[in-house]
């Protein structure tokens, strides 16, 4: 009974996330910013967290060192990630532009193994190698119309997150997944603020229909999907839970097929089930050392 909650509670919440890009395209053809949707984004996902914490007692109290930790994961490296992601969600299909962020576990195996100096074997490898086979897929040729700029954003967001992960699995340790997302998803919403201040890219003049999408982001792939996250990941285990979390990227290419009109070509999909065949293995071999970036993704919102 515990894994049957446990596989529901992982398959629900990759679902939730996978419907994050399609809410994010409806938010923007309702006239709102990325910043803005973002600052939003986690200003609602933060106060429910730390309203929930803080009414269990459950903050506690943090030293120093981990307010600065914490704000440079959160408001640095996190929602540098995010702008990236949902800056590429903006320019091309969400569904390629996930495609593109599940280069992150090949790109984890190779950074874990660079920071701990061990050797390139083919567990290190192999999984970036099919990723970016995978890539060249996905991509195909640059003069095909492609936005460029997104394509970097999106392949940028993989790299971004991959370094997150690497930092976040061995400097927020000490505190607990659901007391580390809460102080990140404030201090992103800070950095959002700021940015959205310094270059007037705030503006709350969009559309009344953007407040359903947003609030879509917030609660239903923000909020509920991290919860459900918690819930799997605690039943099943971290490695099990990223492998059934990699249905994400399915939901997102089936809803933007749906729900946007948008498809992709048969080169494409091809393409991104060799980037999921290389997300797996990069998965397996990070978790072989240690650092699962399905751990890691009970530390912040999975994939994005």
């Amino acid at each position: 009974m515990v894994m049957r909650r446990g596989v529901a509670a992982i398959l629900i919440s990759a679902a939730a996330f996978g419907l994050m890009p399609v809410f994010a395209s409806f938010a923007y053809h309702a006239g709102m910013s990325v910043t803005t949707l973002l600052m939003l984004r986690f200003a609602i996902a933060s106060a429910l967290f730390l309203g929930w914490l803080g009414a269990r007692g459950r903050l506690g109290r943090l030293t120093g060192r981990q307010w600065a930790t914490l704000a440079l994961l959160g408001g640095g490296m996190y929602a540098a990630q995010s702008l990236l992601y949902f800056t590429a969600v903006q320019r091309i299909s969400p569904a390629l532009a996930v495609l593109l962020l599940y280069l992150y576990p090949a790109l984890v195996s190779v950074l874990s193994a660079v920071v701990e100096r061990t050797r390139m074997s083919w567990t290190v490898a192999g999984p970036i190698l099919v990723s970016l086979a995978g890539l060249t897929l996905v991509v195909g040729r640059l003069d095909s119309g492609l936005d460029v700029p997104g394509l970097l954003a999106a392949a940028g967001a993989a790299v971004a997150y991959a370094l997150y992960i690497i930092v976040g699995s061995r400097v927020s340790a000490s505190l607990s997944p659901s007391v580390t997302t809460a102080y990140l998803s404030m201090f992103a919403t800070g950095s959002f603020a700021l940015l959205g201040l310094v270059s007037g890219g705030l503006d709350l003049g969009f559309a009344p229909a953007g407040w359903v999408w947003v609030t879509a982001v917030a609660l239903v792939s923000t909020v509920l999907a991290i919860a459900l996250f918690f819930v799997g990941a605690t039943a099943l285990g971290p490695v099990r839970a990223s492998i059934l979390s990699m249905l994400e990227p399915v939901v997102t290419v089936l809803a933007t097929w749906l729900l946007l009109g948008g498809t992709l070509t048969w080169q494409q999909f091809a393409g991104g089930a060799v980037v999921l065949a290389g997300a797996l293995w990069g998965i397996l071999a990070s978790s072989a050392r240690g650092t699962s970036p399905a751990a890691e993704e009970t530390v912040a919102e999975a994939s994005s």
